[in-house]
């Protein structure tokens, strides 16, 4: 099982550890031994400080994955870093008519599967992630994102 540290930065209320913790342990294949993954919680201007720095891209995102690689000899280092915008989930949420907790979820298995080695950079790989998300998420009981 993966430990889940979550850091809010912000004032804001988000979802609850055990709600994180549900759906990084849905996107985490069982093969995977135990280690951790950070959740930081942002805001529009740390976001946007971020994406500019590492992806090169102007504005605030909704989620940012950052994957680390293991030292030799370390069984238990940290998989990486989610780093989440609040503000940006939550208004994406209102526009595309999903519950809260629906985007939150589905922006957390997102970022996990980057952690794990997936992009959807290609057209085919963004249909494998596509429909390895749908299927993570209908089993927790949310509705397929894209539809």
């Amino acid at each position: 099982m993966m430990q889940v540290i979550i850091n809010n930065t912000t004032p804001k209320k988000i979802p609850t550890k055990k709600k994180f913790q549900s759906w990084v342990n849905a996107a985490t294949p069982k093969k995977i031994p135990q280690t951790e993954i950070h959740i930081i919680v942002v805001n529009e201007k740390k976001s946007a400080a971020l994406n500019k720095t590492y992806r090169h891209k102007k504005g605030p995102t909704n989620i940012l994955s950052f994957f680390y690689n293991k030292a030799p000899g370390i069984s238990n280092a940290s998989l990486g870093d989610l780093i989440i915008c609040e503000s940006i989930v939550n208004k994406e949420a209102r526009a595309q008519q999903k519950t809260l907790t629906a985007h939150w979820a589905h922006l957390t298995v997102h970022g996990m599967l980057h952690l794990l080695g997936y992009d959807h950079i290609k057209e085919k790989d963004a249909a494998i992630m596509e429909k390895l998300e749908i299927t993570i998420l209908k089993k927790l009981g949310i509705k397929n994102p894209y539809a």
